[in-house]
């Protein structure tokens, strides 16, 4: 599935263009610099690796843009390049800060099957966000036990139209199916 990966991040890069080059220039104008936010989450195995967003907030308030981003979840659009180079997949459970999977107790033996695949910049857990933790966990093994390239690509698929939609819409839709 690493074929699939870098072929969908490429993708998402030529699709996403017009919006990587207005986003940015949009931050610049509406908030100055700077334009990107990285931080450091963990991936597979619990390896270390740093996540690059575009900037949403400022003085820990959401921007007016940071709004918008984060409702069609266009902050995640710089992902696509960690995608190529390998620290997270384009499907799979969240990528997570150190300080919250030691939060959360997933940092034993038990979580091991959490940490056996990439991270990925959507999931099923990500689509239907706004859960506990006891329900994105349980839809992370789900995604784990029937991983395909098909139910990777109907998630691509909804995110892209949560992406065009907003998350909300489409969350709506989803829980009248």
């Amino acid at each position: 599935t690493r074929l699939f990966d870098i072929a969908s991040a490429l993708l998402g890069i030529i699709v996403f263009f017009p919006v990587f080059v207005a986003i940015p220039l949009i931050i610049l104008m509406e908030d100055g610099l700077p334009v990107f936010f990285s931080q450091e989450r963990v991936g597979k195995e619990m390896t270390k690796f740093n996540i690059l967003k575009f900037r949403t907030m400022r003085n820990g308030v959401v921007t007016r843009m940071g709004n918008f981003l984060r409702a069609t979840g266009l902050d995640e659009i710089p992902q696509f390049f960690s995608v190529i180079s390998g620290d997270i997949s384009m499907v799979g459970p969240r990528p997570l800060e150190l300080k919250d999977v030691r939060r959360l107790k997933w940092d034993n033996n038990e979580y091991e099957d959490r940490w056996s695949v990439s991270p990925g910049i959507t999931g099923l857990a990500q689509i239907y966000a706004g859960h506990s933790a006891r329900v994105s966990l349980f839809l992370d093994r789900k995604y784990i036990k029937k991983k395909s390239i098909f139910l990777d690509t109907q998630i691509i698929l909804i995110s892209f139209a949560m992406n065009l939609l907003g998350k909300q819409r489409v969350r709506k839709w989803l829980r009248g199916r």
